[in-house]
């Protein structure tokens, strides 16, 4: 985490409690918090509550909370009863009965949509730079691989890299590209903030924007074997003003798919 962030985050670590375990450890650096009244001085904190490590950000002046549950919630509902292979996602990625790719996901912010495209049998891996963000996906998983009825597909075909994404794409050798890469950028909402979903409100908080996602597309498309797919809010401009050769709509977003 940068130097600005490590002034603006805590860890809030109450009286006879302890901090977690952590595998990335520049979050480690954060300031740790015992005294509930001071967290006023920042404008976030981290905590491990019920076993899952939770991010508590001020956004108008009201702590809201995020943290990522694979077990519950929309992710587990969206996995159960959201279309299967007809969903606008699937059909973007170009899954087919017999047919199931793998996916690198080179922004994969909380895993949604990873989650689904797994569920539904695609290899993933997933890249983040963030180290928040990082953080509590990489706890999101560990618990998700415990669990009884995904545990299996999380631990086979669902990896985290806590890295760059032109780096790890420079990294690739001819026999491990994708067949698919997946890029999800976060781009400026066009309405208020008070309307953007409290997630995207505490992502943005934690990770500010992503003004250099038009530059992951070229590399992308030299990277994937079959085809690139970028999900866009529907009033985007095309990633790097490039026209897609497909473009599949659902209710709020569309999927511009790239074929190589």
């Amino acid at each position: 985490m940068n130097d600005k962030n490590k002034n603006r985050f805590a860890w809030y670590q109450p009286l006879g409690t302890r901090r977690p375990a952590l595998t990335i450890a520049c979050l480690a650096e954060l300031p740790a918090i015992n005294d509930e009244s001071r967290l006023a001085d920042f404008d976030g904190y981290f905590s491990a509550d019920d076993g899952r490590i939770k991010f508590t950000g001020r956004i108008h002046d009201q702590w809201q909370s995020l943290c990522v549950d694979f077990r519950e919630g929309s992710a587990d509902y969206r996995r159960q009863h959201g279309g299967g292979r007809k969903q606008a996602i699937a059909r973007a990625v170009g899954l087919k009965h017999n047919w199931n790719p793998s996916v690198l996901d080179l922004t994969g912010g909380l895993g949604r949509d990873a989650f689904v495209l797994c569920g539904l049998g695609c290899d993933m891996t997933l890249i983040e730079r963030s180290p928040a963000v990082a953080l509590l996906l990489e706890d999101g998983i560990a618990r998700a691989r415990q669990d009884e009825w995904i545990g299996e597909m999380m631990r086979d075909r669902f990896r985290l890299e806590h890295t760059e994404a032109r780096q790890y794409l420079a990294s690739l050798d001819q026999d491990h590209r994708p067949d698919v890469i997946y890029l999800d950028p976060m781009y400026p909402a066009r309405r208020k903030n008070a309307a953007i979903k409290k997630e995207m409100r505490l992502i943005k908080l934690l990770v500010g924007e992503d003004p250099d996602a038009d530059s992951l597309l070229v590399p992308a498309l030299q990277a994937a074997n079959k085809r690139v797919v970028v999900k866009r809010p529907d009033y985007a401009p095309f990633l790097a003003e490039r026209k897609p050769d497909i473009e599949i709509t659902s209710k709020s977003h569309r999927f511009d798919v790239y074929l190589t």
